[in-house]
């Protein structure tokens, strides 16, 4: 497809180097120096920097998660994926995120009288109760690394929790999120597409065993609700059910680990605004877990097929591009907000984009503020001394972007 003229993207915007991966804020501010919208060659991509676009595109239905329910891949002028991924492709192809309407209509319409806000109260004091046993253990060990010891087991104990997976089958969940979502990189090899095909493959058969034993005895938790769930007749399908399960776990997972490692480290870095938390929780800790999200967001970048051709500020993107929605220069938009570059954990205008826009805005959203206001609130209470032990190393990927670990001490108040 030959390209129309586009501002050339700068030698800094490098997703693939650890340093930009570090910090990726400069070369974002040099982005939407050079204007609304240019295209990078190296992931076929056009880079989408400015939070008004962003914001606008988000919601715009003349781009999908995916194109398969308007175009074929030949129509569509995409190579088809190869057969040996399909486990992974008929996996995600068949969750929330990558549905689009009709079909996301009626799964998101059933999946929702399943996971309701009844669902999230109902699991409220669970939420709590991890929390504080993760951050009782982590305060009586003197710290340690933060991801490994409270980020990551949290989510995974209450998703694990809402879908009534047994204990002794939970170390699993962990190891096949991570391979999965291996695959939402940019240019992943294949090694990464092995990891992904096979993770997919265990995770499926495994849901679909536990979905069979709750049809035979139905339980209070989610996947015996999403059994339940009809509209008029009208039921999941088991491949829906399995695919949103696992959607679950992902999303879930990898937005509040991220979150957690980024936001501790961002309060650590910025002691005067830690300070101010420590002293009022009751008045900053929601407000605080918003500017977090948006100062250093864990999806830097969510990806979108153009089925018609769109124009993003006086450029013309063509039917058949990819664009990537830059969440994480959107977030330090000076054009939207005040001071973008400053940590303000009482802002309150904060209209961040970290749980998405329109139609795929997450549906677990309410779910990931109660665990990241608990287990925040956790360390604020029983770690008054938490304190750096040496600067994190970033995990590799960057469109979902997080401290491989976080190692702290605890030193008392």
């Amino acid at each position: 497809m030959q390209r129309p003229p586009s501002p050339a993207v700068p030698g800094s915007f490098d997703p693939w180097d650890a340093a930009f991966v570090a910090d990726p804020y400069p070369a974002y501010a040099e982005l939407r120096s050079r204007g609304h919208v240019s295209y990078f060659e190296p992931s076929d991509q056009w880079l989408v920097p400015h939070y008004e676009d962003v914001s606008a595109l988000l919601r715009d239905r003349r781009l999908g998660r995916s194109y398969l329910h308007r175009f074929s891949h030949e129509e569509f002028g995409r190579p088809e994926p190869a057969p040996e991924h399909e486990p992974f492709h008929t996996l995600n192809g068949r969750g929330l995120l990558d549905l689009e309407a009709p079909d996301h209509t009626r799964v998101r319409r059933l999946v929702s009288a399943a996971f309701t806000p009844r669902t999230v109260q109902r699991l409220a004091p669970t939420v709590t109760r991890l929390a504080e046993e993760l951050v009782g253990d982590f305060v009586a060990a003197g710290g340690g690394d933060l991801v490994a010891s409270v980020a990551e087991p949290l989510p995974v104990a209450v998703i694990a929790e809402m879908l009534g997976i047994p204990q002794a089958d939970r170390e699993l969940l962990r190891p096949w999120s991570s391979a999965i979502v291996g695959m939402f990189e940019l240019n992943p090899d294949e090694e990464s597409a092995r990891r992904a095909v096979r993770a997919s493959q265990e995770f499926s058969a495994y849901l679909r065993d536990l979905i069979a034993r709750r049809r035979r005895a139905p339980g209070d938790d989610l996947i015996s609700a999403l059994i339940a769930a009809h509209d008029e007749g009208d039921r999941l399908t088991e491949q829906e059910m399995v695919s949103t399960c696992v959607l679950l776990l992902n999303a879930g997972h990898e937005a509040t680990v991220n979150t957690t490692g980024n936001g501790w480290l961002t309060l650590l870095r910025h002691p005067a605004q830690l300070a101010a938390l420590r002293a009022e929780p009751e008045r900053l800790l929601g407000s605080a877990v918003e500017e977090l999200l948006r100062f250093d967001t864990p999806l830097q970048m969510f990806e979108r097929w153009v089925l018609d051709d769109i124009e993003v500020g006086g450029t013309v993107v063509p039917r058949g591009s990819e664009v990537a929605l830059l969440f994480g220069s959107a977030h330090r938009d000076p054009a939207r907000f005040e001071n973008p570059d400053t940590l303000d954990l009482a802002r309150a205008d904060n209209p961040h984009l970290a749980f998405g826009a329109g139609i795929h805005y997450c549906l677990g959203a309410p779910l990931a503020r109660l665990e990241l206001t608990q287990s925040f609130g956790a360390l604020l209470r029983r770690a008054p001394g938490l304190r750096l032990v040496a600067e994190p190393e970033w995990n590799p990927g960057y469109v979902i972007r997080g401290p491989r670990e976080l190692r702290v001490e605890i030193t008392g108040p």
